[in-house]
């Protein structure tokens, strides 16, 4: 995707509520929340705050792998919403000795958002999405007071 059909998250704020956990992603032009479960939410929340397990969790082992394979996680895509399901792509690179190759993967935006905070890679929203979106900035700011 290319970066300038894309806008690029400069904030993650993660805010538990009563059906799960809301997710703020702060872009230039509005803030967008999804929705995600407890637990992926907590893994994010930490991740964010630079926590690391005593043992490796399952974003530490997909992590792990990766670089076991000489693979890095180039950035992630907020890239379609559909009946307010949003769907990511997370672009991978390796770098070869004679090539460099990038591929693309599926992924639920929660575990995404997981990965590229844990591997500090950029995240981007298709500008598709964040035009069919509200802005929650103001959500976002009533949550942050009463926290």
């Amino acid at each position: 995707m290319a970066e300038d059909a894309a806008q690029k998250v400069n904030h993650i704020h993660v805010i538990p509520t009563q059906s799960g956990t809301a997710v703020f992603l702060v872009l230039d032009s509005k803030t967008i929340v999804i929705q995600v479960d407890p637990q992926v939410g907590e893994a994010l929340l930490s991740a964010i705050q630079g926590k690391c397990a005593e043992r490796p969790l399952t974003h530490d082992l997909m992590l792990h792998l990766l670089q076991g394979v000489d693979t890095q996680i180039e950035h992630v895509v907020i890239s379609d919403v559909k009946d307010g399901v949003f769907f990511a792509r997370i672009v991978l690179r390796m770098d070869g000795p004679v090539a460099r190759k990038l591929a693309e993967v599926d992924a639920r935006p929660s575990d995404s958002l997981v990965l590229a905070v844990k591997a500090k890679a950029p995240v981007f929203v298709a500008a598709s999405v964040v035009a069919g979106c509200d802005d929650m900035a103001e959500a976002l700011a009533r949550l942050r007071k009463q926290a």
